[in-house]
């Protein structure tokens, strides 16, 4: 019976011990759900709440402004995928994704390069190089309007100089898309740099002195063998960061060529505008939303993982 008593008596100090230990665990759950709470709410009313609208928008014909809607199913995305236009501007984006990006990160990384080998005035190179991801790109825009008018624009007036043949730079469907594409470069270059920057200035350089003991004098094999490798996970942002920037160009084909000219110059988010907001065909641009958010968020998650196994991290 003694025995007995004495394990009774040891189960109620323990729980005696345990209950404080709960209620405090449960304080902390209830401070940390209290605390995190409004957050979560405002993302999911702000970004789950939109998007989940936007997906059965899509299966209707509603108009912007109607009163009424029928269901359609995939109708919208039928009418879509055999549309000209659209397939067009599809083409168009992955035709810019695939010129804005590589070109942004290698000359991205070439300045960066440059700015951090130089002795002096870095700080003015930083400045002018990011102020075009700091401005606003409509304004840019307008400012790049006039310097590619057709007569008195200067890069025309500077071909002339050169004898070399000019154009309509924004009203020829050869050279219209390829223009927005040099402009996009330019806005996301300053980004690019400035990562790129923070990640040599990473760099230990004991690493280049070890590897220049080891025979890699010049300083490409020094790019090669530390600076690449070691830039990975920047490298890795900046490619995932600039693509989803260039998939979502807009601002610079609405106020520059409004798609034209004869759709050469139209993308995936000037077609849903354009579909939603001046044709009022909101269910077909709600489609169009959804095929852009699925194309985007499969090449991202694809583009992640594939750099992420050429990533060596510190």
């Amino acid at each position: 019976m003694s025995a007995l008593g004495s394990t009774q008596s040891a189960d109620a100090l323990h729980r005696q011990t345990q209950a404080p230990l709960r209620r405090r665990r449960l304080a902390e759950c209830a401070a940390a759900y209290a605390l995190a709470g409004p957050a979560v709410l405002l993302l999911f009313v702000l970004f789950l709440v939109p998007v989940i609208a936007v997906f059965v928008i899509a299966l209707t014909d509603w108009q912007f402004g109607a009163r009424t809607l029928s269901f359609v199913g995939i109708a919208n995305f039928r009418e879509a995928f055999a549309d000209q236009g659209f397939r067009t501007s599809l083409l168009n984006t992955v035709f810019y994704v695939l010129v804005v990006v590589p070109c942004t990160v290698i000359f991205g990384l070439a300045i960066a390069v440059l700015i951090e080998s130089g002795q002096s005035l870095r700080a003015l190179y930083r400045a002018v190089h990011f102020l075009p991801f700091m401005a606003t790109l409509a304004a840019m825009a307008i400012a790049w309007e006039a310097l590619l008018h057709p007569t008195i624009g200067l890069v025309n007036q500077t071909f002339s100089a050169l004898e070399l043949p000019t154009t309509n730079w924004l009203r020829n469907e050869a050279t219209a898309l390829p223009v927005l594409a040099v402009i996009g470069i330019w806005q996301n270059l300053g980004f690019a740099m400035i990562l790129f920057l923070a990640g040599l200035k990473s760099i230990p350089s004991e690493l280049y002195d070890a590897a220049e003991i080891d025979g890699a004098d010049h300083w490409l094999d020094r790019l090669r063998t530390v600076t690449l490798p070691m830039l990975g996970p920047v490298s890795m942002f900046v490619v995932v960061v600039v693509a989803l920037r260039a998939f979502q160009a807009f601002d610079t084909v609405k106020v520059l060529t409004q798609g034209g000219p004869g759709h050469a110059s139209d993308v995936l988010l000037y077609t849903l505008y354009r579909e939603s907001f001046e044709y009022l065909r909101t269910g077909y641009g709600a489609a169009v939303a959804v095929v852009f958010l699925v194309i985007v968020v499969a090449l991202t998650l694809i583009q992640a993982r594939v750099l992420d196994k050429k990533v060596h991290y510190q």
